[in-house]
């Protein structure tokens, strides 16, 4: 069976020999031409056949390839830039129009803008910082690939964010503001409007408008604003370390100053965050990670 194999491997070398050998011969191939050729066969077969006039020929059959799949593109953060320049360019591609200076979308955008450094490519971000209304609202939420959050009968959020939540709940009991999820958790235009009702009105909005009033933003989000549309925060009752540990490992953190409760996926380990503009903020004894604007 050895000797079979052997004279059938000998037998297809020598054919290969003879072949390369009338071409060199016939047709005056160069050694480099020739060479070219031999390394050709190594990524497609090689088929020969006679012309009409007497002429070899010779076709190349592509041999298919394994290809590993090629890595999601990882964005480096610019550490010569300052912060708010890192934070600013970090942010380009994921919203189409940055907000201008000192305008009520600027505002807005430095409250809330945390969640526009997700470098997760599954995770989908609002065209800009508010909703005008609840038809924008749901436009975008229609086009949100949703999670449920376990142990809950209505609380979903954007699945990327569910699942990271999930796991932080598996490794520590966390209780929700409300004591279920359900409006903790993913809201519409309208659920956000009503909170904002409950604790300002039409003047605390214009006062946020012209950058009179900004520590209201701490505790309610005006009208189509809040992070809650976006399906990626949730309201939680962390009252002790191994907690917060538990989201921080998660890509979960506060990034709303004054706002206890309000946790927002960014999805970047701990060690990342300063990397990519965050700046630590430590206001009555709470720990928040802010945007440097």
């Amino acid at each position: 069976m050895k000797v079979r194999r052997f004279l059938k491997k000998a037998v297809f070398f020598a054919l290969i020999g003879f072949i390369s050998f009338a071409l060199v011969a016939s047709h005056g191939m160069t050694r480099h031409k020739l060479m070219a050729n031999i390394q050709n066969q190594q990524n497609c077969l090689m088929t020969y056949s006679l012309g009409k006039n007497g002429e070899l020929t010779q076709r190349c059959t592509s041999i298919p390839q394994t290809v590993s799949p090629t890595p999601s593109t990882q964005i480096t953060p610019n550490l010569n830039l300052s912060e708010k320049e890192r934070f600013l360019a970090l942010i380009t591609n994921k919203l189409p129009t940055i907000p201008a200076p000192n305008t009520y979308e600027y505002i807005l955008l430095r409250a809330y803008g945390s969640a526009f450094l997700n470098q997760k490519p599954e995770i989908k971000l609002p065209p800009k910082v508010v909703f005008n209304n609840e038809q924008e609202t749901k436009q975008f939420q229609s086009t949100l690939t949703m999670g449920k959050v376990k142990g809950t009968s209505n609380c979903y959020l954007q699945k990327s964010a569910a699942d990271a939540l999930n796991i932080a709940k598996s490794q520590v009991q966390i209780p929700f503001k409300s004591g279920y999820g359900a409006s903790d958790c993913t809201r519409n235009f309208a659920t956000n409007l009503r909170f904002w009702q409950k604790y300002a009105n039409n003047n605390t909005l214009e006062q946020v408008r012209q950058g009179k009033e900004t520590k209201i933003l701490g505790l309610v989000a005006p009208p189509g604003a809040s992070q809650h549309l976006w399906g990626l925060a949730v309201d939680l009752r962390v009252s002790n370390e191994a907690q917060k540990q538990a989201l921080n490992q998660n890509g979960w953190y506060r990034t709303v100053e004054y706002d206890v409760l309000h946790w927002t996926y960014v999805g970047l380990a701990p060690e990342k965050l300063a990397e990519f503009g965050f700046q630590n903020k430590v206001v009555e004894g709470i720990n928040y990670w802010v945007t440097p604007l």
